[in-house]
Order: C-alpha cells, then sequence, then structure tokens
C-alpha cells in the first residue's frame, strides 16, 4: 500500500509494485462491464434453480419448472404422432389397391415408405432400390417381377416375405439343381438357348428341346416365367445372378435361392403399405388389375 502512488500523466493510481522500472495502473473496470458480469451471475443463479443443472449419479437436479429436453422431444413427437394418427387412419381403411384413386393419400403413403425403406430394406436392395446382382438382391426400378408388381402383390410379398420359415403363407418357389442331369454338350445346349431368348446368342435347336424337356414348366416354352410360383422370367435383359455363361452354368447346376423376411412380423401393416406404395414407385410398379370372380374358373386368391 504504501508504494502506491498516483501517475501524473494519467492521474490513476498505480498498484504498488513496478518491474525493471515498469509500473502498472489500477484502471477500475467499466460500470457496464461490471453490471453485465453481476447480472450472469444472478442468471446463473436463477437458471440453476428453475431447470435441470447439476449432475447427480443416475440424474440431474429437476428444477423447479420440471422442464427437460427429453420431456419436451416428447411432447413434440406426441404432437407430431396426433397429426400424423388421421393419415395413418385413412391410410389403413382404404383398400391398397384403391389408393392410387386418392392422389393425396398416395402421395403421403410413398413419401412415409421412403422413409421406412431406408431404415429397413435399403441395407439389401440399396437406398435407391437399384439391388445387387452379385448377391442376388432384386432390383426394385426396373420392371421385371418374380410374384408381381401392382400394389397388392407388393403388399403380400412385404408382409410375407419369400422363402420365410417363419411364415406359412411366404412366397414360395424352389428351382431343383442340374447337376448331372446333363452331359456337357447339353448344358452348353440349354445355356445358348437361354441366352437366346434375350437375343444373347443364336438360337440353338439342341438346347431348346433340352429347354421344352427340363426348364418350360415353370419357366413358360418362350421364357416368360410364372408368377405363380415365382419362375423368373428369362426371355427379357434382366438377370438376377448375373447372365454370362458362368452365372447361368453355376444357377442350372446348383441354384442359388434367396430368402426375404417377412416384414408383417416386424411392421405394423400402415407402414407395410406405405412401402409397397414407395417400392410401387419407383417404377416398375403395374396397375391392378381385378380377376372377375367366375364360377366355372378357379382362382388363385394369392396375389
Amino acid at each position: 500500500m504504501a508504494n502506491k502512488r498516483i501517475d501524473a500523466p494519467t492521474g490513476t493510481e498505480t498498484v504498488g509494485h513496478e518491474w525493471d522500472g515498469i509500473e502498472e495502473l489500477n484502471t477500475p473496470l467499466p460500470r457496464w462491464w461490471l453490471w453485465t458480469f453481476y447480472l450472469t451471475i444472478i442468471f446463473a443463479i436463477v437458471y440453476v434453480v428453475l431447470y435441470p443443472a447439476w449432475p447427480m449419479v443416475d440424474k440431474a437436479t429437476a428444477g423447479v419448472l420440471g422442464w427437460s429436453s427429453r420431456g419436451e422431444l416428447a411432447e413434440e413427437m406426441r404432437v407430431a404422432d396426433q397429426a400424423q394418427q388421421g393419415f395413418r387412419d385413412q391410410l389403413a381403411q382404404i383398400p391398397i389397391e384403391r389408393l392410387p384413386d386418392n392422389s393425396d393419400l398416395m402421395a403421403r403413403a410413398v413419401a412415409g415408405g421412403r422413409a421406412a425403406f431406408q431404415v429397413n430394406c435399403s441395407q439389401c436392395h440399396g437406398s435407391g432400390g437399384g439391388g445387387d446382382q452379385k448377391l442376388g438382391y432384386p432390383n426394385l426400378n426396373d420392371d421385371a417381377w418374380l410374384w408381381g408388381g401392382d400394389l397388392k402383390a407388393i403388399e403380400y410379398t412385404i408382409t410375407h416375405g419369400v422363402r420365410w420359415a417363419g411364415d406359412d403363407q411366404t412366397r414360395q418357389s424352389q428351382m431343383p439343381p442340374f447337376e448331372g442331369a446333363f452331359d456337357d454338350a447339353q448344358l452348353n445346349a440349354v445355356i445358348d438357348h437361354v441366352l437366346s431368348l434375350s437375343g444373347k446368342a443364336k438360337p440353338n435347336a439342341a438346347g431348346a428341346q433340352t429347354f421344352a424337356d427340363n426348364c418350360a414348366a415353370c419357366h413358360g416354352p418362350s421364357g416368360g416365367g410364372g408368377r405363380e410360383f415365382g419362375a423368373a422370367r428369362l426371355n427379357d435383359a434382366i438377370w438376377l445372378r448375373g447372365s454370362d455363361r458362368a452365372d447361368l452354368k453355376r444357377q442350372i447346376l446348383n441354384p442359388r435361392m434367396g430368402a426375404m423376411p417377412a416384414w408383417g412380423e416386424r411392421l405394423d401393416p400402415v407402414t407395410i403399405k406405405m412401402l409397397a406404395a414407395y417400392v410401387h414407385s419407383l417404377g416398375g410398379g403395374e396397375d391392378f388389375v381385378e380377376v372377375a370372380k367366375d364360377p366355372e374358373v378357379k382362382v388363385d386368391e394369392q396375389p
């Protein structure tokens, strides 16, 4: 205290110490800064009282207002769910084949299905539905459908899956292995014939006969496939397991048959309906054709 003095040029008191002849002025803080500092202290005290602040072992102090970010999120989710409930109720009541009649409802279903697809389906079919030929995941953007591409058929496939052991209504198909059934000449001839159906090879008469004897019952005489039992169409340029000779040879001798989960065990019917609408909208969806019930004609009830 004895070393303090008034600095003559500025008229400000010094702090009372010096270093190598250099002294420090005891300049007071601006009043606005001090009042701001005091207000922040008051604000902090009020905040600690009103809101969660002090972390404890398994929770934090609740605050007298009882507010929390989790509670706010839960309320926002509740409001969002209420807003969606009317839409979901509408979607639950309308038969899926009639969904295109309501353009607004269809658009909202497609939007909801897009989100559900990214969470549940993109891991196999890709984020854009392009599939993976090497792994045997179908491309959903084209118009080649093993089981049918209208909304009702897609909904059924999503609900019950394909070759899914946990669902007794699952889509079932099985191509028998032809290992040992053909000699090399017959095998090469039938591969030539299958490739010729889509213009990838020249016709082979011997192969056509082998195909007619062994393959046409499922794939059709001209390779058009059979949706009633999931037989692939062979006369287009779309291939699930590859289209070169090695791929075809492997598939004929030792067929690779994949499986798709029955999503009816995991997702609610409205979400499945939205998924079907989205898949249908990707570009290859077909119109629903309602078959008249002729008492003299047997109609398969499964889409």
